[in-house]
C-alpha cells in the first residue's frame, strides 16, 4: 500500500480516537488541536519571507499615548520579536535590541528607515502600537491591542510589506482575575503573545497553535 495512503489513515484513526475521547475529558480544545494538526499536516510558509540573509532591525513605536504602566511596553515588544526572528528566520541577523533602544533614546526620528541607515540594516521592521490595554475593568486582566507591522528597504527606501493585523485580544475566552496573577506578570505574558502574533509573519508557523492557546487561557 502506498505510504501517503498509510499515513492518512493514521491520522484519520488518530482524530477519529481523539474525538470520540473528547466529552470524556477536560481538555476538549487540545483534543481538537492535537487532531486538526495531525490530518492537516506541519507549519504553513511565512507571509513574507524577505528577512531571510538580512540585517534587521526591529522597532516598535505607540502611535498613541500609553499609560506610565504600559510605558516601556512597545520596547518590550521588540525585544521579544528580536528573539523570535532570530530563532526563527535563516540566516537573519537581528541587530541588537539594546543598540536599536540606545539610538531611540538619542535621536528624534520619524520614519523607521532613519534608524536603519544610522545602523547599517538592509531592513527594518516597524511596529506601529497603535493601542495596548490590560485592564477592561478594575478587578480582571485581558489583553487588548491593535497593531500595524510595516517592514521598509533601507536601501531603496521602499515599504516592502505591510499589514495591519486583527485586534489581538488574550485570554480569548473571557478576562481573568486579577487575584491569580500579579499585573506585571500578566503584562509579560500578553507581551509574549502579542509578539508571537506579529512575528510569525515572518517565518513558518503552526496555523492552529491557536486552538492550544485557547485552551490554555481559560480563566
Amino acid at each position: 500500500m502506498d505510504r501517503h495512503v498509510v499515513v492518512r489513515w493514521d491520522r484519520a484513526f488518530v482524530l477519529l480516537t481523539l474525538l470520540v475521547a473528547v466529552p470524556a475529558s477536560g481538555g476538549c480544545t487540545t483534543a481538537l488541536a492535537t487532531a486538526v494538526w495531525l490530518v492537516k499536516g506541519p507549519n504553513i510558509d511565512a507571509e513574507f519571507d524577505g528577512l531571510r540573509e538580512q540585517r534587521v532591525a526591529v522597532v516598535c513605536r505607540p502611535m498613541v499615548g500609553l499609560t506610565y504602566r504600559n510605558s516601556g511596553v512597545a520596547k518590550e515588544i521588540a525585544r521579544q520579536m528580536n528573539g523570535l526572528l532570530t530563532q526563527n528566520v535563516r540566516k537573519i541577523e537581528v541587530i541588537d535590541q539594546r543598540k536599536v533602544d540606545e539610538w531611540i533614546d538619542e535621536h528624534n526620528w520619524d520614519e523607521y528607515t532613519e534608524i536603519g541607515e544610522a545602523l547599517q540594516a538592509d531592513m527594518v521592521v516597524g511596529v506601529d502600537l497603535e493601542r495596548f490595554s490590560i485592564y477592561p475593568g478594575q478587578t480582571v486582566y485581558q489583553g487588548r491591542s491593535n497593531v500595524a507591522v510595516k517592514v521598509y528597504d533601507c536601501q531603496s527606501g521602499e515599504l516592502v510589506y505591510e499589514r495591519h493585523l486583527p485586534e489581538v485580544v488574550y485570554p480569548p475566552n473571557g478576562p481573568r482575575s486579577a487575584e491569580s496573577q500579579q499585573e506585571v506578570d500578566f503584562r509579560r505574558e500578553y507581551v509574549e503573545i502579542l509578539a508571537d502574533q506579529i512575528a510569525r509573519h515572518f517565518y513558518p508557523h503552526d496555523p492552529y497553535a491557536d486552538f492550544a492557546l485557547s485552551a490554555k487561557t481559560i480563566p
